[in-house]
Parts: C-alpha cells; structure tokens; sequence
C-alpha cells in the first residue's frame, strides 16, 4: 500500500459523500470542500492551490478612504446609479495612465467586481441583434464565466488557445465570427488559468476582426498589469498593459479591484465602455426598451436591475486607490510580485518531482510567473492527477473545467505559506517514489 500522507479510503470516501463520479469535472468550490473535510478529519494540513482568491492584505489606501466614507454616512445613501463621479474620473485617468488608451468617465462603470461586470456584459451584448445570441471564449478561461451564460440561458462557444497562437488566431477566430452568430468575445490576459499573455499581433488580430464582424470584446483584466516579465507599474509611461482597446472601437475592458488591489472582500471593479460602443444604438434594444444605447441600456437598465448600483463606500476605496496609482504614490505590483516569487519556488519543485508545465510557452518566452500555473504529469489524466494530488494533501482544479484541452491542472499560488515548501518538496518525492512509470 502506498505510505500516502492522507489515507486513500478517507479521501474516496468524502468524494463519494460529494457524490462526484467524475474528479475532472469537480468545482473550485467543491475541491475546496472536500480539501477542508478531509484535513479535519485527518490532521494534516492541506497545500491549497484550487482557490484564486488573494492572500495578502488589502490595499491600505483603499481601506483608510471606505472607513472615511463610512464614518461620514455614505451607509445610508444609494450611490449614483453611474457611479461615483471621483471614481469615473481616476478610472479614466488609470486606463490613461497603465494602457494608454482614451476612454471618457462616462463609460467607466463601478461594478460589485468583475462577475457582476461579465454579467451585465454578457447580458447587454446578448440583447444587441437577436441574430447573434453566442458568447465566443478564448480558452482557456475562468469556468465560472460559462456559469454565469448557463444561469442566464446563453449560449456559447469555446476553443483552447493552445495551438493557436501568433497568427494562427487569425483563421481559427474567423472561422466562428464568419458564422454571423457571435455577439462578443471573451478572454482574459494575463490568463487565468494558464498565466499566457496574448501578444500585440494576436490583440491587433482580435481587434480587427471584431471590428470586421461587429461583434465585442470584453476583456477581463483581472490581472492587471502582472506579467512580471516586464514593468508595467509606471503611470503614464511605456511599457503599457497590453489591450485589444488600441485595435478596434467594440470593447469593453473589466477592470477588479480583488486582485491587484487585494481588495476581494469588497467586491468592487470598474467595467469600461469605449466612447463609440457607449454611444452606440442597436435595434435589439429598439425592440426591448424603446431605445437606449450600448451604455444606457448597461447601466439603466440592467446594472439597475441587477444591484442598484454598486456599495457607495467600496467606490471611495476603489477611487483613492487608482488615484495613488495614478500619481504615483502607490506601486500596486511591488504588493503582488510576491504572487511571482512563489510561483517560481512552487514550479521548482513540481518539475523537480518528474511534473511538467502544461502552458510552459509564451510564443517562444516562458511564461511569466504569477497568480497561476498549469502542471501535467506523464501517464495522468487531469482528472486522474488531481484526485491522486488529494491523497498527498495538494489540492487543485483540473484544467478541463477551465475549457483547456491539455491534460493538467490549475495551479494557484495565492494561499501558500513559506513553511509549506518544504512539506511539498517532502510530498512530492513520495508521490513521484509511488507513481514512478505510471
């Protein structure tokens, strides 16, 4: 019997109790519970790398605006269905400042975060022409995202970018887009979960065939400006963040304050509207509403049916943040680099034990270190993988459930102390001794 650090039957048992038939399919969130059911029962502390939720503390400037704004009694006022006018203004001044790109205050939207700015998105985008009624991913992608389309009776369509990078995107997309039935595209960059960032030729491809086949371009940058590979914390001078926003006029990018700020609990990000999609009519709004345009129908009508608007102190926090970025006075990447230095030391040891990186190549470049990484191991299914990783206390999502095709899993440094490198390195060895010509 395998000297495993956890007991097969006890980790057989709680995913039988879950009932999951098939591991590659199991949910962040069930992952996570059975991680936590099985380290109680058993004593022995799990390495969590399932959850994508942030590990260092917030943003002091972000908390020390909300708790002024609290202790003034914004609590008892509905904020300004637009937004926080300050906030509208620093987010314009942001996308300015870290992407160089011209977007007015009036399309940067203040969201209860990112999931609730691809819902409204995903929402409004669909309600455009009742001929495109499909969501195209780029995958690979945050599976929650698909939810969200699940939720709402979407449809969509998916492919894995692996194989087609650089100027293979080209043909690949169009093969979709020349079908008359996409309304919008999605993809994030940095990637979640592959770390991967798309490039300028391949953004300059997406933009352009966006605009060919009018259809647009959500861009989820939850990650903002965190390939390490190149600093990008420098306001209003190059290099920038890369976007589609400087190859077409159909986007919106998704800008969180969760992960770049830590500012998760909060729920608070800004989705902003391009001036001439903001300005924009379509005749599926005609139809539903009697009119509107892109950027009326997505904060009148379905953001305010959605939540009302967004928590009023949440918005002073997210506002004095972009604003010390904006000036300066605040590098929000030297607090997440740490997200990088982990990722090295935690790659180090996995490709030490025989484990391989699944996205281990950014067109030639290795891919940056960061929030996520993928791994693989010789002979594993991700399914398989991910269950045999439980029983030496490592949990991970396996990649399927993100839309990739490769066999591996989703890797997240967020949640790793530094007295756990040693008890993975231990853990691996034994893993790599018991699945030796697996």
């Amino acid at each position: 019997m395998d000297n495993t650090p956890i007991s097969r039957n006890l980790i057989d048992e709680t995913i039988r109790d879950f009932r999951i038939s098939d591991f590659s399919k199991a949910t962040i969130r069930e992952v996570k519970a059975i991680a936590a059911k099985a380290e109680a029962a058993s004593g022995v502390e799990f390495i969590k790398m399932e959850m994508g939720v942030p590990g260092l503390p917030p943003s002091a400037v972000g908390v020390q605006a909300e708790v002024e704004a609290l202790q003034k009694g914004i609590a008892s006022l509905y904020p300004d269905i637009n937004g926080l006018p300050e906030l509208k203004e620093e987010a314009s001044n942001f996308i300015k400042a870290f992407i160089n790109v011209d977007l007015s205050p009036e399309g940067c939207v203040p969201v209860t975060g990112s999931m609730q700015g691809t819902f409204a998105s995903f929402l409004t985008c669909s309600q455009c022409d009742e001929k495109k009624d499909t969501i195209l991913f780029i995958d690979p992608g945050f599976p929650v995202q698909k939810q969200q389309l699940v939720v709402m009776g979407q449809k969509y369509e998916t492919f894995d970018v692996y194989d087609f990078r650089g100027s293979k995107l080209k043909n690949k997309l169009e093969s979709y887009l020349s079908k008359g039935n996409i309304s919008a595209i999605i993809y994030s960059n940095p990637n979640n979960p592959s770390w991967i960032c798309l490039n300028e030729q391949e953004l300059e491809i997406i933009g352009a065939l966006a605009t060919k086949y009018d259809v647009i371009v959500l861009e989820d940058l939850a990650y903002f400006a965190m390939d390490f590979r190149h600093d990008l914390s420098k306001p209003y001078q190059a290099p920038y963040q890369p976007s589609v926003a400087h190859y077409t006029d159909n986007y919106v990018l998704l800008i969180s304050g969760s992960k770049a700020f830590s500012y998760a609990g909060q729920r608070i990000g800004v989705t902003c509207i391009s001036d001439k999609l903001y300005h924009r009519s379509y005749s599926g709004f005609d139809k539903r509403y009697g009119g509107g345009t892109f950027g009326t129908v997505f904060i009148h009508r379905v953001l305010y049916a959605l939540s009302s608007g967004t928590s009023h102190s949440a918005q002073y926090a997210m506002a004095a943040m972009l604003k010390a970025a904006n000036e300066g006075k605040y590098n929000f990447l030297d607090d997440v680099k740490i997200y990088g230095e982990r990722a090295r030391k935690l790659k180090e040891i996995f490709l030490r034990h025989g484990f391989h990186l699944v996205y281990d190549n950014d067109l030639g470049n290795p891919v940056a270190d960061g929030f996520y990484f993928t791994i693989g191991y010789p002979g594993m299914t991700g399914g398989e993988l991910a269950k045999e990783l439980m029983y030496y206390g490592v949990s991970a999502i396996s990649l399927v459930t993100t839309g990739s095709h490769q066999e591996g899993l989703r890797a997240c440094t967020s949640f790793i102390g530094d007295h756990q490198y040693e008890e993975l390195n231990k853990r691996m060895e034994v893993f790599a001794k018991n699945n030796k010509g697996s």
